[in-house]
């Protein structure tokens, strides 16, 4: 039995008219009689009474319409929420994301797409880079935002920069540095500084060595740590001075103090990443998004 002939009993049930259902499906008389009778070959049982003038339901029958027209409806139930979800209207997004770079980012581009596609539930995963990149080979995660990994990181991956964001000197209010206006590479090098964890966040300490090259110096790191909130109380605390991102004020606030840098360096490209023809509808939509939100944080 498939689902063409309850199509055509619930129409010959409703016209009680083999000539008029078979205009109404667009196809030829006897091929619409023929299908009726194999569909009660098939059932075992007789479907409708029929006489010269008139073709009528039998109790059979009528309790069979009932059933055949809740098949069709729940047939075209799964047809319409698959096709939701193919085309990015409905279902869940598995999105992970460093909190701090992209603290400016994140929010606009949760609320436009979450206007846009309200059926579409994005859940959020605080990760390191390490665990964002796995996240995505191994497909627990369709997108990921943070700062732009090192090449070799990206393997399998494709990544699209969508905020740039300049590189400032956390230090804490009653340090030495914090009456300056721009910080000079030699005076930083110069410091013990606080930093993110190498393990997991590996693309901060290649910014770090990137931005020290001139100076020659090897970073002097006092210590390291797991998230961008204990890098900050660390920086509060004394303990050292950091490299970070504008965006470090939106968790920060007042608790540091954010200067300039002496020569600037290159801004950080804040993006989107994902596993290489592995874009659904609604991932696609939502990197579309985040690409005007972006436009809008500048």
């Amino acid at each position: 039995m498939e689902l063409r002939h309850l199509r055509y009993f619930v129409a010959v049930a409703e016209e009680e008219n083999v000539s008029r259902a078979a205009l109404r499906l667009h196809v030829s008389q006897p091929a619409l009689s023929r299908q009726i009778r194999d569909l009660e070959d098939e059932i075992g049982f007789v479907l409708f009474e029929r006489s010269a003038k008139s073709i009528r339901l039998t109790e059979a029958g009528r309790t069979f319409l009932g059933e055949a027209r809740d098949v069709l409806a729940r047939a075209q139930r799964a047809v319409d929420a698959a096709h939701a979800v193919a085309t990015g209207r409905r279902g869940e997004l598995q999105l992970g994301y460093a909190p701090t770079p992209t603290v400016r980012l994140l929010p606009p581009a949760l609320r436009a797409f979450q206007a846009e596609r309200p059926e579409v539930r994005v859940r959020l995963h605080d990760l390191s880079t390490e665990e964002m990149l796995g996240g995505l080979r191994d497909r627990t995660l369709q997108l990921a935002m943070l700062v732009e990994p090192a090449r070799p990181l990206l393997r399998g991956l494709e990544f699209r920069a969508i905020l740039r964001d300049p590189v400032r000197l956390a230090v804490a209010h009653g340090h030495p540095l914090a009456r300056m206006r721009a910080v000079p590479l030699a005076r930083i090098a110069a410091e013990p500084l606080v930093v993110l964890s190498q393990k997991s966040f590996p693309e901060y300490h290649g910014m770090l060595e990137s931005i020290l090259v001139p100076t020659k110096v090897a970073p002097r790191i006092a210590e390291e740590h797991e998230s961008g909130s204990g890098m900050i109380a660390a920086v509060e605390a004394g303990y050292g001075v950091a490299l970070a991102t504008q965006s470090l004020t939106c968790t920060a606030g007042v608790r540091v103090k954010l200067l300039r840098i002496a020569p600037e360096p290159e801004p950080l490209a804040i993006g989107i990443a994902w596993l290489k023809g592995n874009l659904s509808a609604a991932a696609e939509h939502f990197v579309r998004t985040a690409t005007k939100a972006a436009k809008q944080a500048v």
